[in-house]
């Protein structure tokens, strides 16, 4: 068979810099937004008329960090602790034969601006940049299937302490949110309670760690009685 060649119809515009931070599947923050910018020729009202009428839509997208890095026919998830492998295709791993994922968000708006169009979306697990191959109107009466069982992830894990900013943290999320209008307190906390951290390191309580959330550096810990936020500070390049 031949090579199949892609083309992506866009690219998305989202607060996670890095892959480290980023929820580990999608609808798990709704609090950090993004927008799918549609590239030319298919940024135009025709291609998106109707969709306004969907209150969800499936991304199909490259896994663009890891086109470089190949395959393998085992991973390690890290629902089973990093440690035991079993089939790539068993698991939801980009580092796939072809590395594309696919994403249901909430699509929360479309702007239209010369001859930009703009998909409001929230709930997304995508990096900033991602290339999207494709979108498609989710169909509950036959995306949703109430009796699928799955007994590796059988149920969303999620920390359930409270977090705990530091002074210089609270400051920094009450002066960003107020010149920014994001609410950087909020997109925090979801993010920190999906636990970002390698499985071998979740023992390692005194382990500092930081994310990219926007253009920002953030700096936290967690223990077994709390998520602490340590400091917020602007990125520098």
């Amino acid at each position: 068979m031949q090579p199949i060649e892609f083309q992506p119809i866009g690219l998305i515009h989202s607060g996670y810099k890095e892959k480290f931070g980023i929820p580990r599947q999608p609808g798990l923050v709704h609090s950090v937004g993004a927008t799918l910018e549609l590239l030319p020729p298919y940024g135009n009202r025709e291609s998106v008329r109707g969709l306004e009428m969907a209150s969800h839509i499936w991304l199909l997208f490259l896994f663009s960090e890891c086109v470089d890095k190949g395959w393998s026919p085992t991973v390690r998830p890290p629902r089973l602790g990093g440690n035991q492998r079993i089939g790539v295709f068993a698991t939801r791993s980009p580092f796939r034969p072809n590395p594309v994922g696919l994403s249901p968000v909430r699509l929360d708006g479309i702007r239209f601006e010369g001859d930009r169009v703009l998909l409001y979306i929230s709930g997304a697990d995508l990096l900033d940049q991602t290339p999207v191959f494709d979108i498609k109107p989710y169909l509950p009466y036959s995306d949703r299937i109430d009796s699928a069982t799955f007994e590796l992830a059988g149920r969303i894990e999620l920390l359930d302490l409270p977090v705990h900013f530091s002074e210089q943290a609270e400051h920094f999320c009450s002066d960003y949110e107020r010149r920014r209008q994001e609410p950087l307190r909020q997109q925090i906390e979801d993010l920190l309670r999906c636990d970002p951290r390698p499985a071998y390191q979740k023992k390692q309580a005194e382990r500092i760690y930081g994310i990219r959330l926007h253009d920002l550096n953030v700096r936290w810990s967690i223990d077994q009685d709390k998520i602490r936020v340590l400091e917020i500070r602007p990125h520098a390049d």
